[in-house]
């Protein structure tokens, strides 16, 4: 709530030509007496903001229709007081401050004029101009609590900029504020010394991290490059298929190529689905499980790399989210690759398992597309160690899900969107590195040709990714991805029945 003084009143034309002039000011309103003429949609909408922001605020609405809603508020607000009849002057009489949301511009002018024969201040509903204050948009995070006002010219830019700060503040940030609360009230010294030493602590927001940050593009560039060696070296020196395929290029190859560019660019536009999607395309053209999961985290590798990489630039890593996903996501990823890996040689057997799984996943597709709104849970979930490990898992077993599982899961479960996908991003990129190192170590296999396609496809994709995005409808291509990949699973599944019966 923005206070405008009462002895500085401003006209709309001073207003307009000096900029903002607006004094803001939090009240203490559960200490103050607040008088609302009118109970319609107006008086709901002013109603609703006041105790939202101030739920032991002190209302009395007064009005002689009365919306419903208004009474159940009442009922669970016990400091919310309703009076039904016609507004008097005396009305005001044990006011602090008033509200008039009638649509009679002639009863307005009445409260006005009667609030300011008490010097009290009172707010106008859609009149600026006979407003001593305005009640602006608010954004809060815990005890953070930030107005927005745009001195009555739009309330439409303040509400999108309070949808702007509420997406782009963590709420991880309240729990700074805590910290901060409570170290506060642990010094010892006097005033100067409390806030030299406060100052100090709280430096790192504003300065940069310019050594730590030098030191992590080293160590994540490291980790691309030294990647890139080890599988290099290793398929290039231990299988004789990739060296076949180096040296003459066979069309299985091409078609990977292009399937890989689709499939990266389709990922691209709605954040999800290249591992299912290759996954399924791979199966289909009888590449076994393991090797399709196999090249699908080569894949990734580079693309995950960058990508974790810009989301680090930016701000967007939970560091103690990351940690407790990235030792249980590879250990469950290793296991995963280890066990599809061994049983290579019943891939007839253990394909149908993985169509199953891209069924699933093909499911869930469909149903995001159709979904208009996702209720989001007020309790955070807490076991991430485990959620990283069968993430992890189900990830390198049906080649894909990681995004799909543990992001979507942790959205879910009131973690921030955008931590949460920067933070699982980075982690895909070790995950995946640890995931293509035992499945090479592991395989023996014949389809090189199909993982140097997927690799490379994707690698071309990725650089104009972003900008198709932003022109194609993301539900029409989820509804297509999820169409196709069930009709694929389904396929597979019911060639393998055919063939068992």
């Amino acid at each position: 709530m923005t206070l405008l003084p009462k002895d500085s009143r401003l006209t709309v034309q001073d207003e307009s030509t000096k900029g903002n002039p607006l004094f803001p000011v939090f009240l203490k309103l559960n200490e103050l007496h607040t008088v609302l003429i009118g109970a319609g949609n107006v008086g709901l909408e002013k109603l609703t903001a006041i105790l939202h922001n101030s739920p032991d605020a002190a209302v009395t609405v007064i009005a002689l229709e009365i919306l419903p809603q208004i009474h159940v508020l009442a009922a669970e607000y016990k400091d919310l007081k309703i009076i039904q009849k016609s507004f008097s002057d005396t009305d005001l009489n044990n006011a602090d401050l008033v509200i008039a949301a009638t649509n009679d511009g002639e009863l307005n002018n009445f409260i006005r004029q009667s609030a300011h024969d008490r010097k009290l201040l009172i707010n106008v509903a859609d009149k600026p101009e006979l407003c001593d204050f305005y009640l602006g948009s608010i954004v809060q995070k815990g005890d953070l609590k930030i107005a927005i006002s745009t001195n009555g010219k739009s309330p439409t830019i303040a509400k999108r900029l309070k949808e702007v700060l509420n997406e782009g503040l963590p709420d991880e940030l309240d729990i700074t504020l805590q910290q901060m609360s409570e170290l506060r009230n642990s010094l010892n010294g006097d005033f100067a010394y409390k806030v030299r030493k406060l100052n100090e602590v709280t430096s790192v927001l504003v300065e940069p991290k310019t050594a730590d940050k030098k030191n992590f593009i080293w160590l994540l560039w490291g980790a691309i490059i030294l990647s890139i060696i080890i599988v290099v070296t290793s398929l290039w020196f231990n299988e004789p298929g990739f060296r076949t395929y180096a040296q003459n290029i066979q069309p299985e190859f091409y078609y990977f190529l292009g399937a890989g560019f689709v499939f990266a660019l389709i990922d691209g536009a709605i954040g999800m689905s290249y591992g299912v999607t290759s996954t399924s395309f791979s199966l289909t053209m009888g590449v076994p499980p393991a090797s399709a999961s196999m090249g699908v985290h080569l894949s990734e590798i580079m693309s995950n790399g960058i990508a974790g990489w810009m989301h680090y630039r930016m701000g967007n890593i939970n560091w103690k989210l990351f940690k407790m996903l990235l030792i249980p996501g590879i250990i469950g990823a290793v296991t995963g690759a280890y066990l599809l890996s061994s049983l290579e040689h019943y891939s007839q057997y253990t394909k149908p398992f993985v169509s199953l799984y891209t069924l699933i996943l093909g499911i869930v597709i469909l149903s995001k597309a159709f979904k208009t709104g996702v209720k989001k849970s007020h309790e955070k979930i807490k076991k991430i160690p485990l959620l990283g490990l069968g993430g992890g898992f189900i990830d390198a077993v049906g080649g894909g899900g990681w995004g799909s599982i543990v992001l979507s899961t942790l959205i879910a479960g009131g973690r921030h969107p955008r931590f949460s996908l920067g933070t699982v991003k980075l982690s895909r990129f070790f995950i995946a590195l640890m995931s293509s190192i035992t499945f090479i170590t592991m395989l023996k296999s014949n389809h090189w040709g199909a993982v140097a396609g997927l690799v490379i496809g994707s690698a071309i994709a990725s650089p104009v990714a972003a900008k198709i995005s932003n022109r194609i409808s993301a539900k029409a291509i989820m509804i297509a991805v999820g169409v196709i990949v069930i009709a694929i699973s389904i396929k597979s599944i019911v060639a393998f029945i055919t063939k068992v019966l």
